[in-house]
């Protein structure tokens, strides 16, 4: 298996395939609501061909149904769009709540599946960061996936990011779980590779429910 710093490319190439699949899935279930809307549609006109009366409140509904998931659909794409983009360049820079937003949005399926919800505690002012963004997308999902099996009866995972003068730290909180699985953490199971090519460093605190990723503002300093 080929690897730099650490890295599994298969690993994070099956990284970029579940993503890009799930992404592919929710589009083919827009799909599939805008066929089903324009189905009642024909048998709409089906039936003013014949002379029936069609009400015009139902015809605004079905409308009203296909908007939603072409803004849906709309919606998915640039998401996906953004996350293809990720691997454009080696480092850049990037406001860090847009990043946790986007992994939440391509992490909603999943989230979805498990009856759980993601919330993102986001500050006023933009948290720049400079790093490997596919790196740290990959290296935010494994964090989600495991938060979101360990969330607890709450069923929510929290997420705020905050700075220090020369650090930016991801908490995800509510994790009731970890108290009792604190050995599964990502760290000590799929991480490593990624926290030492991002150089960052994970922190536990099982009492609170926290894991703390904290993360360079600039990789290359």
């Amino acid at each position: 298996m080929i690897a730099e710093q650490g890295i599994e490319y298969e690993s994070a190439l099956r990284f970029f395939g579940k993503m890009s699949a799930s992404v592919s899935h929710e589009i083919n279930n827009t799909l599939a609501i805008i066929n089903e809307n324009a189905g009642l549609l024909e048998d709409f006109a089906l039936m003013a061909d014949k002379g029936r009366a069609i009400d015009p409140a139902r015809l605004k509904t079905i409308a009203e149904k296909i908007l939603i998931q072409i803004h849906r659909a709309d919606s998915i794409i640039k998401n996906m769009n953004k996350f293809a983009h990720s691997v454009d360049e080696r480092v850049r820079s990037v406001d860090m709540n847009d990043l946790l937003q986007l992994m939440i949005e391509l992490s909603s399926r999943f989230a979805s599946m498990r009856g759980v919800t993601i919330e993102l505690k986001r500050p006023a002012e933009p948290l720049f960061i400079t790093t490997n963004i596919f790196f740290l997308e990959n290296l935010l999902w494994q964090f989600l996936d495991f938060a979101m099996d360990i969330t607890g009866q709450e069923k929510t995972v929290f997420l705020n990011a905050d700075i220090t003068e020369n650090h930016i730290l991801i908490r995800f909180s509510q994790l009731e779980g970890l108290k009792s699985a604190p050995r599964n953490t990502p760290s000590v199971t799929m991480t490593e590779g990624l926290l030492d090519a991002l150089k960052g460093k994970l922190t536990t605190n099982i009492e609170a429910g926290m894991i703390i990723l904290t993360l360079p503002k600039d990789i290359n300093r």
